[in-house]
């Protein structure tokens, strides 16, 4: 039997995406730790701003990928969310770097821009962008709320997945 419930709000979906920056940002770090310092610890390291980041970016993305996919194919698109989210990383860095609240510094890599921003890190984005499409976006869009029981009693809303 196929339920049908309402599409996630924008908010919800925005969270979504948050938490998996965030999540992503601690595991790359430790992973990165682990490859350059064999740190057995695995400690991952990010910044509140974070959340806000990876949230907003990847909401951003889920609407280029609503308008794209109909007329790219997949490697075109995650050229376009690579170049996306160097714009992003250097926008809200700039903006952070302000503040004196930049959680990062690429100053010591080779190929950097102001310190903001490094084209080492493109595998790394383009990979991300495309894990970003194919399962998250994907299947964020894919969620569905409940709808409420008509009856008086309250539950808390449930997610379910809607068939392709």
């Amino acid at each position: 039997m196929r339920m049908m419930g309402r599409p996630l709000s924008p908010l919800y979906r925005w969270y979504i995406y948050a938490i998996h920056g965030y999540f992503s940002e601690v595991m790359f770090t430790a992973t990165w730790a682990f490859v350059e310092d064999r740190d057995w610890k695995f400690q991952g390291v990010t910044s509140i701003w974070a959340f806000f980041i990876y949230g907003t970016c990847s909401f951003a993305l889920e609407g280029l990928f609503r308008l794209l996919r109909p007329h790219y194919g997949l490697f075109a698109r995650c050229t376009l969310y690579t170049i996306c989210i160097y714009l992003w990383e250097f926008s809200t860095g700039y903006f952070l770097r302000l503040f004196d609240a930049c959680p990062w510094d690429y100053s010591s890599f080779k190929y950097n821009f102001m310190g903001l921003v490094t084209l080492e890190y493109c595998p790394f984005w383009f990979l991300g962008s495309l894990l970003l499409e194919r399962f998250l976006i994907h299947n964020t869009l894919r969620l569905r709320l409940e709808e409420r029981p008509k009856s008086k009693e309250r539950s808390m809303p449930r997610f379910e997945m809607k068939e392709d």
